[in-house]
Parts: C-alpha cells; sequence; structure tokens
C-alpha cells in the first residue's frame, strides 16, 4: 500500500478535479480520502512558499546523498561520459558532507573513484566499508566524505547475508561532534523480467503466464519489505542511542507511507518537509514518482535549501540539503 499511495495520490487529485467541473458533491469523498492520509501528502509533494529563517551563528553544512549506481560502471545509462557527470555534480554543488550508496571503486585505470573523487572535490576526509571485493582490486559498498575530520568511524551489520549496509561517521564540526549515517537498506531485487512485466502485463500471453509473474513480484516485494523492517529497527535503535546530534542520508528503497520510513525518521526533521519543493521523487527508474531517498537531520539544526538534482547519472536522483548545525545546541546529549 505504501507503494501505491503516489498513484493513489494522484488518481485522487483527478477525480478532484473531475467533481469539481461536474459539480459534484461526491467531491468530498476523494478530499475526505486525502485528509486521511495528510501526512503522506506532505511528506510527498512540497509547496514550501518562504524562505527558511537561519539561526545567527549556525555553521552551515552542505550535506549532498546520492546513490550512484557503482557509478555507472556497466553504462546502464547508455553514456560513456555519466561517470565524468557524476564528478562534475559534486564539484557544482560543493558539498561539506557527501554520502554516496552503491560505491564502487578500482585499482584500475579509469575506475578508481574513490582517488578521483579525493583528487577533484574538497570533501576529502572519507569513511569507507566495502561489502564485496573481488580480484583484491574491484570494491563495492558504501562511502561518506567530509570536509571535517573524522575523529570516530563504525559499521552497522545487518544479522544476514546481504550486500547491504550502514556505516556512522562521527565529524568534528568546530568544537561540536555530529554523527553522519549513511545507510543503504535492502531492495526489492526486481529481476529484468519483473521489470519487462510491469512495464507491459499484456506481454504475457496467457493468464496463467500473467499470475505467476504477478506472484513473483509480490514475493519478491514480501521478502524486501520483512528484511528492511529488521533492517530499519536495528539503525533506528543506533540513532537513538547516538550521544550526539545526528544526520541520517541514504536509499531507503521505500516511500515515505512505509514502515522504514516512518521507523527511522521518528524524533528527525526531514529536509524535504522543511524547503522542498514541488513532487520529491527520487528514483529515476520504472516508476519515477516514487520517493525513496532521503536526508533527516536532528531537530537542533535547520534545513535550507533542499533540492533534488533530476539529471540522468543513475537510477536514483541526488539530493541536497544546507544544515544549520547552531553552536549551542551541539555537542552531547548527556
Amino acid at each position: 500500500m505504501a507503494l501505491a499511495y503516489p498513484g493513489l495520490l494522484l488518481v485522487n487529485l483527478l477525480f478532484i478535479l473531475y467533481w469539481l467541473l461536474v459539480k459534484s458533491r461526491a467531491l468530498f469523498i476523494s478530499l475526505f480520502a486525502l485528509l486521511i492520509g495528510f501526512d503522506n501528502l506532505r511528506n510527498q509533494i512540497q509547496l514550501n512558499l518562504f524562505q527558511t529563517e537561519v539561526p545567527a551563528q549556525a555553521q552551515k553544512l552542505r550535506v549532498l546523498s546520492f546513490n550512484a549506481r557503482l557509478f555507472d560502471l556497466y553504462e546502464w545509462t547508455g553514456n560513456p561520459l555519466t561517470r565524468d557527470k557524476i564528478f562534475k555534480m559534486v564539484q557544482d554543488e560543493t558539498p561539506d558532507i557527501i554520502c554516496f550508496q552503491e560505491f564502487y571503486t578500482s585499482s584500475k585505470a579509469g575506475r578508481n573513484n574513490l582517488d578521483t573523487l579525493l583528487r577533484l572535490q574538497k570533501a576529502r576526509n572519507h569513511h569507507v566499508a566495502y561489502t564485496e571485493t573481488m580480484r583484491n582490486s574491484d570494491h563495492w559498498g558504501i562511502a561518506t566524505f567530509s570536509t571535517y575530520p573524522v575523529v570516530n568511524k563504525g559499521s552497522i551489520f545487518f544479522n544476514e547475508q546481504t550486500n547491504n549496509l550502514c556505516i556512522f561517521t562521527d565529524l568534528k564540526v568546530g568544537q561540536d561532534t555530529v554523527r553522519v549515517y549513511n545507510v543503504h537498506f535492502q531492495s526489492n531485487r526486481f529481476k529484468r523480467e519483473d521489470y519487462e512485466f510491469l512495464g507491459n502485463p499484456n506481454a504475457k500471453p496467457s493468464n496463467d503466464e500473467k499470475i505467476i509473474a504477478s506472484r513473483n513480484i509480490i514475493r519478491r516485494l514480501q521478502v524486501g519489505a520483512v528484511k528492511r523492517a529488521r533492517q530499519v529497527k536495528v539503525v533506528a535503535d543506533h540513532i537513538e542511542s547516538s550521544p550526539y546530534p545526528v544526520i541520517v542520508c541514504g536509499d531507503f528503497n521505500d516511500p515515505p507511507a512505509s514502515f522504514t520510513y516512518n521507523k527511522i525518521s521518528k524524533g528527525l526533521k526531514d529536509s524535504f518537509g522543511e524547503s522542498g519543493w514541488g513532487l520529491g521523487n527520487t528514483y529515476n527508474g520504472l516508476f519515477s514518482i516514487l520517493r525513496i531517498d532521503y536526508l533527516l537531520h536532528d531537530p537542533r539544526m535547520v534545513g535550507s535549501g533542499y533540492k533534488t538534482i533530476r539529471q540522468n547519472l543513475s537510477d536514483h536522483y541526488a539530493i541536497v540539503s544546507d544544515l544549520w548545525l547552531e553552536p549551542a545546541a551541539a555537542g552531547s546529549k548527556e
């Protein structure tokens, strides 16, 4: 139902327009449906008309989060220049903190993304964790970069065999410490034939084939949801125990109406909700209306200037926000 919410929202909005045109009282049915899910509506669409008031003397941290899809290693985009465009995007945004999911680097010429990033942009302090290494030269994992010194770091492993991971990185920001969580939760692991069926169900000639394809998709959704539920509980407990103000970035692989989002965002602010505009979609794939990438932060920070960078660099869009940390509000919770 959480995955279906954006579609249901669109249908209700169209019905509202129709009921208005024909002057029907049925308008109130769709309005009532929207009001029931008003929190979900705000998490999907924002119309922030006024500029965010920034606290005086606050420290600005520009944060960028991006599922880089291995820097287009297998040329999914069909453009051999995509990797260079990702680096150019990062340079243009000049972030103080960068969180990459689906990070890839290699010692081979032309594929050493770690060295290239350290050379081309200002956030050179880094924390990289690998979930898979092949040939002692090719590495897959997750990475956080920062202009601020790294004073502590660690990984949160999930009690199952998976390539998903969460890392936390403690950064020294002036006299204060901020903990950055970079997380990639379980995907639904759709196969090519699943996407082909979703894009064109009539491609299956018989009803039996359609039923089998539908069951496979439902099974993958079920397995993914159960794994994400276990993973998010582990990460949420770790966030709750943090002695420092936190920033949470990542690919949640779930929309705002999901258990995943509601569990991990409890007690935190959503940068999109604070200063975003329009539709918050971050997925650049078949269901491009979905918002599954997030930038959350401690309530002791103020977010401004949130934006989604809608460039065809991955199957996700990068998201950016300025976070303002008040010195008097930072530091330990204790």
